[in-house]
């Protein structure tokens, strides 16, 4: 049976489901798991709850040519941990599909239903010859 859920709906329920769990924990799991979109879309879901709580501005997400795959927090100059190549992949292709950011460069508000409230976080893309990176800003 096809799943009609969209790609939107499906990271609001996984933002949902792991709401409770710590997010980075479970983001150090993912590099170690297949490259599925489940695992690209859980990776975005954790992403959110993780800036939520640890009040975070701006969590960043860059992909080198090579295929290497990078994420950093603004609230502190840390790394976070990695979803790695395959499943970093998915992850920009999963926010192409929730956004429909195609081009070049593209910025995006996008309100994500957690639990009893919401949120609104932007999107922005970016590709350049060094690679692409992805954004998610939080409100201030």
């Amino acid at each position: 049976m096809y799943d009609k859920r969209t790609l939107h709906l499906k990271v609001q329920e996984l933002c949902d489901c792991y709401a409770t769990t710590d997010p980075l924990k479970e983001m150090s799991r993912l590099a170690q798991e297949p490259a599925t979109e489940e695992g690209a879309l859980k990776w975005i879901a954790l992403a959110v709850l993780h800036g939520i709580n640890g009040n975070a501005r701006k969590i960043t997400l860059t992909r080198t040519g090579d295929g290497r795959v990078k994420v950093t927090a603004k609230y502190r100059k840390s790394g976070l941990p990695s979803p790695g190549g395959a499943i970093g992949q998915k992850v920009f292709d999963a926010v192409k599909g929730i956004t429909h950011l195609e081009e070049e460069k593209g910025k995006m508000a996008v309100a994500l239903g957690i639990r009893d409230s919401s949120i609104e976080v932007v999107v922005k893309t970016e590709k350049s010859e060094e690679g692409e990176e992805l954004s998610i800003a939080f409100p201030a």
